[in-house]
């Protein structure tokens, strides 16, 4: 059985998608148990709670960890060690194999392209979290007790990926001819990740033995755009005109005093001063896949909004 730890998200949407096509029998497992379409099981958990991560993973072969939590550094530093130790325990009682879906936070500022390689150093809050339940899982499977492996993302986009930047910040708004928005510069390049890449690279590293007991890279198209290039991209396919403005960070600043989320955002506003490079050559060597192009990505976003609109 393989089971999937969150729902709700990007990534935990399009993987339940591809394996419910392929009718692979899954356990979808949440804190309210929402029934999930092409689920074998659908279970409520709270997996901060180690008994009930014990029993959500119980019967399993492998086990994605996907969950998303409240965008909160204290939110982050109080629960995500708990579900990191519990899903560990977990995984061990079960003899499953466990995935772990993370991002970048945990790298901090990095001069030049982010590889598997990359020390962690981490500048923000969230990124000393990230950095400190990545090391114990990675310790977790050296001490050989536990087979599992990492596959980190970019930031993402996707037709469903509703809290993709770009989604938020691009599509949304041009969607509905407003204005869009580009976070600290316009003229940077910025990677993202395709997330039915994403989801497509997690299940063939699950399905690949050696792949087992690695950091990995999803899929992420190289060449990243400028702000200004993805969402003239974006609104050429939508047929609307190109109207945006940059979020500076004083302005930002002063957001964040009335807006919690903007708040939290802030400290990372340093992935958008600088070129943000996401290097998945690693997969693409190992795979034949170097992830989706960014004009074919946009146009399958794009169509997705098109939809939502006519609908």
């Amino acid at each position: 059985m393989l089971t999937i730890l969150g729902s709700g998200g990007a990534i935990a949407n399009e993987l339940t998608s591809l394996l419910a096509a392929r009718r692979t029998p899954f356990r979808q497992v949440s804190r309210k148990g929402a029934g999930v379409k092409g689920a074998a099981e659908t279970l409520a958990a709270d997996i901060s709670n180690k008994e009930q991560a014990i029993g959500a993973v119980a019967g399993s072969s492998i086990v994605f960890l996907l969950v998303g939590l409240k965008y909160d550094h204290r939110v982050w530093e109080e629960t995500w060690p708990r579900i990191m130790a519990n899903t560990i325990e977990a995984c061990k009682r079960a003899g499953a194999k466990l995935v772990f879906f993370d991002n970048v936070y945990m790298y901090g500022w990095v001069r030049g392209a982010m590889t598997e390689e990359t020390p962690y150093r981490p500048t923000s809050r969230k990124g000393e979290v990230r950095a400190r339940i990545a090391t114990s899982l990675q310790e977790a499977w050296m001490s050989g007790g536990l087979t599992a492996m990492i596959a980190r993302s970019a930031d993402f986009y996707g037709p469903n990926a509703r809290t993709g930047i770009p989604n938020v910040l691009f599509f949304d708004p041009l969607s509905k001819r407003q204005t869009a928005s580009c976070l600290i510069s316009e003229v940077l390049p910025h990677s993202y990740t395709y997330t039915p890449d994403a989801a497509k690279a997690l299940l063939a590293l699950a399905e690949t033995e050696s792949a087992w007991n690695q950091v990995w890279h999803l899929p992420t198209a190289p060449a990243p755009l400028t702000g200004r290039e993805f969402l003239l991209k974006a609104a050429d396919v939508l047929g609307v005109k190109p109207k945006y403005r940059v979020l500076r960070r004083p302005m930002l600043r002063v957001a964040g005093w009335f807006n919690p989320m903007v708040r939290e955002l802030y400290e990372m506003l340093y992935q958008n001063d600088s070129p943000y490079i996401f290097d998945s050559s690693k997969y693409a060597r190992a795979f034949g896949f170097a992830g989706t192009p960014y004009a074919e990505g946009i146009r399958a976003t794009a169509a997705a909004y098109g939809k939502k609109s006519s609908g």
